[in-house]
């Protein structure tokens, strides 16, 4: 076979998570055949495909690491895959189970499970770069096919795929939108969440709350101050950074001192 016929091999591998990034692959519908007759899908189980210990040219890793299972089995992965490719916000910052992270997870099973010695949790809900060595983070929840769609792209022609960290209040002056924390007084995570789902929420009348995770230089200190100035008090504020990319650098600082605020 000529060099230049054989397709890269691909794998899409679970952790902790919901599956919604794995489902931005299967949406793409036509383009995923498309996509299919350029790569080699060797383990994709929510499309088919079993082979999760096979060598892979790229590997995409949805959710985060939460059991001591993860632990074994993303260092395999990242030992078996040539390039590796966390998607979404619990593979980039731990996700909304990281929320547990501040919390006595012990407890938190004990209070759920009538046999929590049963349950193997770690402490803690971590990125996959936590880890392991990580060649690209696609942040979002979900992502969407659009970013999906381009990175593979990108990867088959060989150049680096395109981290998108402006911010939504860019997406919403793009369409048109008005911004709801000006003209409504409502508090809006845009000035500080990275792009890419196309001011899905303000282009519905309502606030961004930060599902694509922190943007390039987010001023979170000028966007307290500002959630303050319209009412928030310091709890309300901490919750505003606590949400499904709680774990992210960035905003867990901001919650941070927002809740240190309330404690003087």
């Amino acid at each position: 076979m000529n060099a230049s016929t054989i397709k890269p091999r691909v794998a899409v591998h679970k952790f902790s998570s919901c599956d919604g990034c794995q489902l931005a692959l299967l949406n793409l519908g036509e383009d995923l055949l498309t996509l299919a007759e350029r790569v080699e899908l060797v383990h994709f189980a929510e499309a088919g495909p079993l082979n999760p210990d096979t060598d892979v040219d790229i590997a995409f890793v949805e959710g985060s690491v939460s059991t001591p299972e993860d632990l074994e089995r993303i260092q395999h992965i990242r030992a078996h895959s040539r390039m590796l490719i966390a998607i979404g916000a619990c593979a980039t910052s731990g996700g909304i189970q990281g929320l547990r992270n501040n919390a006595d997870g012990a407890q938190w099973i004990a209070q759920i499970y009538s046999h929590p010695e049963a349950i193997a949790s770690l402490q803690h809900s971590t990125p996959i770069a936590r880890h392991v060595k990580v060649d690209f983070e696609l942040w979002g929840c979900p992502v969407n096919s659009r970013q999906m769609l381009a990175v593979v792209n990108a990867l088959l022609l060989g150049v680096a795929p395109r981290d998108n960290a402006d911010k939504v209040c860019t997406e919403c002056k793009r369409h048109g939108y008005p911004c709801v924390m000006v003209t409504r007084g409502i508090p809006c995570m845009g000035p500080v969440t990275r792009a890419g789902c196309g001011a899905l929420c303000p282009g519905l009348g309502r606030d961004c709350y930060g599902c694509y995770g922190p943007a390039e230089n987010a001023n979170t200190d000028a966007l307290a101050a500002q959630f303050a100035h319209l009412g928030l008090t310091p709890p309300a504020v901490a919750q505003r950074f606590q949400s499904i990319n709680s774990q992210a650098p960035v905003f867990l600082a901001a919650a941070g001192k927002a809740q240190a605020i309330r404690d003087e």
